[in-house]
């Protein structure tokens, strides 16, 4: 684990083992739908994809939720599906609906595939990186991020999101060979995008598993923990000293041997997971991060503040950095973000 002094931000000193109260607080999709100075810039941007790729604007509005909240963390505005755009495929958004790809499912369309990341696909994600740092203080943790292998081929399989990510599934046990060759070359591509990430400011990376829990015991092994390590030793080879977040989600009880093999810094947790597990068999490895409902937030009221009484105290005894386990919905009001903020800080 990485050391951290005291003179750099709560959220590394936590990711470094420390223990601090109150904990660190961040949120995933903490730049979103839910400000109106997002969609503010949204709108001026076109489209999804049109902000994800303008500097100027993606640094713009990865910094709102700093400047209006003061979270402890800012985290990179991009998207997971920039991969398999810079390797080649063709990814448009639906309004309302979510990405779209054209779907590699065979050896004709993974042949198709560039075998590198076209690097100036991604440049534009490198010098938001910049720009956001240049725009930091040095109080707040700077996150870059990128899909885990078994999350994005999961897209890039189906040509999109799917309920249990069944083409996946039937691709692997069908053809696994074809499979672990698209794998190799998302792990190949995320390490040296997570690499540049590092060297244009990002202090943190995190690897999202946003479909980790769709997996039982021997494919999670396969597919997710081995390519993750995989992942995490390439970026090591070059930043040795890299910060790295795993968030499996949906893994519950498989997190620790998760943790173990990959090498990761924290993990992320879920809503759903048990918290006694979780404090006894997770936090006891490695700092953790989460787990508050997104819905609990959009709710509000006496119930937030008791949730995370109740969060805070299951896992005050160790390091721990507060989050929701998973991204804010977009009609959450910002009075209960504003809420959160207190009861966390209190």
């Amino acid at each position: 684990m990485s050391m951290a002094t005291h003179d750099e931000p709560i959220f590394l000193r936590v990711l470094a083992g420390e223990t601090i109260t109150p904990p660190p607080i961040w949120m995933m999709r903490q730049a979103g739908r839910y400000l109106p100075e997002y969609r503010a810039v949204r709108a001026k941007a076109g489209s999804f994809l049109e902000l994800c790729y303008n500097p100027e604007l993606a640094a713009e509005v990865t910094l709102q939720p700093i400047r209006r909240f003061g979270f402890d963390a800012a985290i990179l505005f991009s998207d997971i599906l920039v991969i398999p755009q810079a390797l080649g495929q063709k990814l448009w958004f639906v309004e309302g609906e979510g990405p779209r790809l054209e779907p590699v499912a065979d050896h004709g369309r993974l042949a198709e595939i560039s075998r590198q990341a076209d690097d100036a696909t991604l440049s534009p994600v490198i010098e938001t990186v910049q720009r956001v740092r240049q725009g930091l203080g040095r109080e707040t943790a700077f996150i870059g991020f990128c899909g885990a292998p078994w999350t994005v081929a999961t897209y890039m399989v189906a040509g999109r999101g799917t309920p249990g990510q069944e083409p996946a599934k039937e691709l692997f046990n069908r053809d696994p060979a074809f499979f672990q060759q698209l794998i190799d070359l998302i792990v190949e591509a995320s390490a040296r995008y997570l690499c540049r990430q590092i060297e244009a400011g990002v202090d943190v990376v995190q690897i999202f598993d946003s479909w980790a829990g769709s997996l039982g015991p021997e494919d999670f092994q396969r597919w997710c923990i081995a390519p993750t390590q995989r992942l995490v030793t390439l970026v090591r080879a070059r930043h040795p000293k890299a910060r790295i977040i795993g968030f499996a989600r949906g893994a519950g009880r498989l997190i620790p041997a998760y943790v173990k093999a990959t090498g990761v810094d924290a993990a992320g947790l879920e809503t759903e997971i048990d918290r006694g597990f979780a404090r006894d068999e997770i936090q006891s490895l490695v700092p953790i991060q989460g787990h508050l409902d997104p819905l609990v937030l959009r709710a509000g009221g006496p119930e937030l503040e008791a949730e995370v009484a109740a969060i805070r105290e299951a896992f005050g005894g160790g390091p721990f950095i507060f989050n929701l386990g998973h991204g804010i919905l977009p009609d959450t009001p910002i009075p209960h973000v504003e809420r959160l903020l207190a009861a966390v800080r209190r």
